[in-house]
């Protein structure tokens, strides 16, 4: 068979010849149509710096893929900047900007026969938002993330993103002047890159290197060095492989591979939106993965990285090391990763390991040896109970008491909450409950990093419980729990609660309760109404319409 098995339909045969001739305006010959198309799915763009990088890299693997025998054809797709819009009404576009990656993604593969992908992203809804079309299309296909960020530097500590905005919490607490906080501003993001943390998008590029959609060490390098140009002209030769073995995500994308994610994202200590976007992702594959999954997975794998936001040290010094291959080793010589798995190279996991050591480099502590983890087990809980029957998501790193039980004072809205908090109304011992902020009734499930490092700053960090059925992002830390489903939109419990009820957190038990009697809610549940919808045209009201609950992924093509 040929190379050109799916766009053979519109270069060949007499019929195509109208097909060929738009073809050879874009740069085809005669020669060319019986080769391979191979879209490059281009996420480049200015308007943050997670991604300002990616057309060099998306450049350099495009004469990869022509020195290599395919015939590639890049066109672009979207972002919006998770941190730029953070705290703000755009906010509710980023979860919605996955689904608009994904199906923008499907749609020009499908729609112009393409014979495989090559994937590019950096923002954070990039990865699964690409992953999900991939799966879907299960044409041969290898993402590339664009690269983090190097950390910024002041007064002797590393910087990210998220220093600012603790910052800003110290500032309103008067723990910093007016000077500290813009030097912070000034120097937190030195260039290109994603957020340098173990935040979201380094969270999800290193379970795709984990599941085998990405090359190995990729997922750790830095935007602004050559070996990630170097990396990205190596996944379009190993993409090009893959078409001629006619290697398909499908038979990468197993339920195995979805457990090495799993087992990858508790070592790290990794972002809370994976809990969101690997659902989504296995929905596309046709794999079935539940909340429950990851709490099997966070009691049986310690967590073996100090790595922001509770921890010390960013991307880059995973990356030297050792990288996510030297902690998928650890992982597999104690029995936590299935070796047997395919990756896009077409070597299984344990091959691609072989080389590297059971053990970390002993002059380094970002990665520790298995007898010395930095935590014992996973740092993400899933908690049920009476305000979240279907599950809520708790982040336990950083977390001095894992159980905080105190009355609730309860918000509407994400912008309500954080005037609270800015006006210095928010005491030790409350409990904040964030509603209406779901899938549904946000909508787009906003993040809620702005409160949380607000609160970090003001020093309430350990003394304040934070429950929403919004997200937190990748760089939230502290008694904080989200993705309260069903959400408030619904009728979810949370939609019941009252200032002043007792709300008891209790991550040890994997419980989330109010402690109000049956009666009294059946009371209010009686009285609820659904509010009108925020939005009834665009995007977000469409949005509303279609997607599911947070503890399915939020998916909006059926669950």
């Amino acid at each position: 068979m040929s190379d050109n098995h799916k766009s053979c339909i519109v270069t060949t045969g007499i019929e195509r010849a109208p097909n060929r001739a738009l073809l050879r305006a874009t740069g085809f010959h005669d020669s060319d149509f019986v080769k391979p198309i191979v879209g490059i799915a281009n996420a480049h763009s200015t308007i943050t710096p997670c991604n300002m990088g990616i057309g060099a890299l998306a450049d350099r693997a495009e004469a990869a893929l022509r020195d290599a025998g395919a015939m590639p054809q890049m066109f672009g797709t979207i972002t919006i900047s998770d941190g730029i819009a953070m705290g703000t009404e755009g906010m509710k576009y980023s979860l919605v900007s996955r689904e608009v990656i994904a199906d923008s993604i499907e749609t020009v593969c499908a729609g112009q026969s393409m014979d495989g992908v090559l994937a590019f992203g950096g923002c954070d809804k990039n990865m699964p938002g690409a992953m999900i079309a991939i799966a879907r299309l299960n044409i041969p296909a290898v993402f590339v993330y664009g690269g983090t960020i190097k950390p910024g530097h002041h007064d002797g500590h590393d910087l990210t993103i998220v220093s600012v905005f603790e910052a800003v919490g110290a500032r309103i607490a008067d723990r910093i002047d007016d000077r500290e906080l813009h030097e912070i501003e000034r120097k937190a993001c030195p260039g290109a890159g994603s957020c340098g943390g173990m935040y979201t998008a380094n969270t999800m590029s290193a379970l795709f290197e984990a599941m085998g959609m990405s090359l190995p060490y990729s997922a750790t390098m830095a935007t602004e060095d050559a070996d990630k140009a170097d990396s990205a002209a190596r996944s379009a030769r190993v993409l090009v492989d893959a078409i001629r073995a006619r290697r398909r995500p499908r038979e990468i994308l197993t339920r195995k591979a979805f457990e090495n994610a799993l087992a990858v994202l508790m070592a790290l200590g990794g972002s809370t939106n994976a809990v969101i976007h690997l659902p989504a992702i296995a929905h596309a594959a046709g794999v079935e993965l539940t909340l429950d999954d990851f709490n099997a997975f966070s009691a049986r794998v310690p967590v073996l990285c100090d790595l922001k936001p509770s921890g010390r040290y960013v991307a880059t010094d995973l990356h030297r090391a050792g990288g996510v291959p030297q902690v998928m080793k650890i992982l597999l010589a104690h029995g936590l990763l299935h070796g047997d798995t395919l990756t896009v190279s077409g070597q299984t996991t344990a091959e691609v390991l072989h080389d590297v050591p059971e053990c970390p480099p002993a002059d380094q502590d970002v990665i520790r040896p298995w007898g010395r983890p930095v935590y014992a087990h996973g740092h993400l809980a899933i908690l049920k109970g009476n305000l979240a029957c279907e599950g809520a998501l708790a982040k336990t790193s950083g977390v001095k008491v894992p159980k905080i039980a105190g009355p609730a004072r309860v918000f509407d809205s994400e912008e309500a909450c954080m005037a609270a908090i800015l006006a210095r109304r928010i005491v030790p011992g409350d409990v904040i409950v964030i509603r209406y902020e779901g899938p549904r009734g946000g909508p787009g499930m906003r993040e809620m990093l702005s409160p949380t490092a607000a609160l970090v700053g003001q020093g309430l960090g350990d003394q304040v419980g934070l429950v929403t059925d919004g997200r937190f992002s990748g760089g939230t830390y502290g008694m904080v729990v989200g993705h309260v489903a069903p959400e408030a939109a619904v009728g979810g419990t949370i939609a019941l609660v009252a200032d002043g009820d007792r709300v008891i957190i209790d991550a040890d038990r994997h419980t989330l309760e109010l402690d109000v009697p049956e009666e009294e809610l059946a009371r209010r549940r009686a009285l609820w109404a659904p509010p009108a919808p925020r939005y009834t045209r665009g995007i977000l009201a469409k949005y509303a319409r279609l997607v599911s609950s947070a503890s399915l992924g939020a998916v909006t093509d059926g669950a």
